[in-house]
């Protein structure tokens, strides 16, 4: 089974993060093997550590370093900035569910991922329908008066099994 991808969007500190940590924990729950694909815009951000061993091999020209441990395994791969969303997947290979943060562009761009939009304001709405469709939920600091073209708010916070429940049904329609 290809993996179903979710694109979690909104804006800096709106609350992304722990909106897929709640999904990830409910859905792992019910069985799902969950990826994670965070975006990190900054442009010299690096996991490695300089003076260690991984960088030291990177350094000296290797493209790909990995580094294990008894409890996981880490790939440093040096790569191109501009990935598309599929080579990014491609390292998601083996999860049921793949949750991305953020990649505003690409998702914006791929009208087959389903996305959650973490609003902050009926701005960040308004914005997010023309964007974004199709939009599973709205979730984040922000609660409209009433839903969007039928599109639910849940408060992620209060509701994450129903905000799941929608992720499960999209799982189920590929199947």
């Amino acid at each position: 089974m290809k993996a179903t991808v979710i694109g979690v969007v909104g804006g800096k500190k709106s609350g992304k993060t722990t909106t897929i940590e709640i999904l990830t924990r409910e859905l792992t729950k019910r069985g799902y093997k969950i990826a994670v694909a965070k975006h990190i815009p900054e442009p010299n951000f690096t996991l490695d550590t300089e003076g260690k061993d991984t960088w030291r091999f990177v350094q000296s020209g290797a493209k790909t370093v990995v580094a294990a441990s008894a409890g996981e395994i880490a790939t440093i791969e040096k790569t191109r900035a501009d990935l598309s969303l599929k080579e990014i997947l491609q390292r998601c290979r083996g999860s049921d569910i793949v949750f991305l943060e953020g990649f505003r562009k690409l998702v914006a761009e791929d009208k087959s991922i389903h996305k959650i939009v973490v609003a902050e304001s009926a701005q960040d709405i308004e914005e997010a329908v023309e964007m974004f469709m199709p939009i599973l939920a709205f979730t984040g600091p922000y609660s409209p008066e009433k839903p969007h073209l039928k599109i639910p708010y849940i408060d992620v916070l209060k509701h994450g099994k129903e905000i799941a429940d929608l992720v499960e049904k999209v799982v189920r329609k590929k199947v």
